[in-house]
């Protein structure tokens, strides 16, 4: 990719609303506000919202917080279209239309076809969502288009392949899920290169996981500079990698935001030294203990509670691993909302006879109760 590029010339730090501050059950709309002018007079410009993303108040977050109180041209605003959401092609266009409503914006300057994989690229190439978004961006409601990705790279490859006509991607890379053998940060960021394609990367801090960290861990960063977060180590890691449109952020308080802002904005890029010590912590990482779950699933077929045990167990490893504990209930309330919760086990022992890896389930499950519930 030449150094010329769709949004080289937007800040590398992009203030995601997913994760927005709350008093109770509501949005904190005068610290939302707070950040935003601090973030827009630091001179960063790209908010990146979804339709799904806080019950759909996201989108009129942005209205209220960012489009009634700057001019249209002094930033980007990026949204997504719920592709799962539509059931016929003129679908595409109520749901777009509520986002314009929503937002109040106008038209949208990154618009994004939301977290395709293998199966959902196929349903929408069926539906013709592709062929709605161009017919936007011909009428002006959409400055550029792509995706947001959630798969193999050789899914991501295909995509690219089938539409030329994408402008960007949007891919989670971090640290940890570089070399990951379900995530493949890296895999998909070369295809993405090889592709001539720009990036925006989500998930930099892994939902705040590597922002917290066991304290081990930490002194391994605070080891080589005191004076950096160790959040930090994360979005230069990201942010250092060529042909990146901008590095989204779901900051969540005005604490997140200042910290962002004090390194992003004069970043200066990953050292060698600094990347050694990064691998020395993904190895440490690899060497904590952990359920080993391979999530086969024999345990799930024949359970009475109906308990996603695999789920349950992920959710628990992450906080081990991590010790994020409120990013880790976050993340075991969304894949118990449906039911099944750990303490739900009536320890029949059905799981357990299945396990190849001889877990003991029972025991395990009990744990997970009381560190996640």
């Amino acid at each position: 990719m030449s150094n010329e590029y769709l949004g080289k010339d937007i800040s590398k730090l992009g203030f995601g609303l997913m994760r927005l501050p709350m008093i109770g059950e509501s949005i904190d709309m005068a610290q939302v506000e707070k950040m935003v002018d601090q973030y827009m007079k630091e001179g960063f410009t790209y908010f990146d919202t979804a339709y799904v993303y806080h019950g759909g108040q996201s989108e009129v977050v942005a209205r209220e917080a960012i489009v009634k109180r700057y001019p249209r041209d002094t930033f980007q605003l990026a949204t997504k279209m719920p592709v799962w959401e539509a059931k016929k092609y003129e679908d595409y266009q109520r749901l777009f239309d509520i986002q314009l409503e929503r937002t109040g914006a106008g038209y949208f300057d990154f618009y994004l076809l939301h977290a395709l994989d293998q199966n959902r690229a196929e349903e929408i190439d069926k539906m013709g969502a592709w062929d709605f978004v161009k017919e936007m961006k011909e009428k002006g409601f959409i400055k550029h288009f792509g995706f947001s990705f959630h798969d193999k790279a050789s899914s991501l490859d295909d995509i690219l392949s089938k539409h030329p006509e994408a402008e960007f991607v949007q891919l989670q890379i971090n640290y940890i899920d570089w070399e990951n053998d379900e995530v493949q940060s890296r895999e998909c960021y070369e295809v993405a290169r090889k592709h001539n394609i720009p990036i925006i990367i989500m998930e930099p801090i892994k939902g705040g996981s590597l922002a917290v960290m066991r304290p081990e861990i930490q002194e391994m960063f605070k080891k080589v500079n005191p004076e950096l977060s160790v959040a930090s180590w994360a979005m230069r890691f990201a942010a250092s990698l060529e042909g990146v449109v901008t590095v989204l952020s779901g900051m969540s308080n005005m604490e997140q935001m200042e910290d962002n802002l004090s390194y992003m904005s004069n970043l200066i890029p990953l050292q060698e030294e600094e990347r050694s010590t990064i691998q020395k912590v993904v190895e440490e990482i690899a060497k904590i203990p952990t359920i080993p779950c391979t999530a086969c699933k024999y345990c799930v077929d024949e359970c009475p509670q109906k308990i996603n045990i695999p789920s349950v167990f992920n959710s628990y490893n992450d906080y081990k691993i991590y010790q994020n504990l409120d990013g880790s209930k976050g993340n075991y309330r969304w894949v118990t909302s449906g039911g099944g919760k750990a303490s739900d086990c009536i320890a029949c022992g059905s799981c357990e006879s299945h396990c190849p890896q001889h877990i003991s389930i029972i025991e395990t499950l009990q744990e997970v109760a009381g560190v996640l519930e």
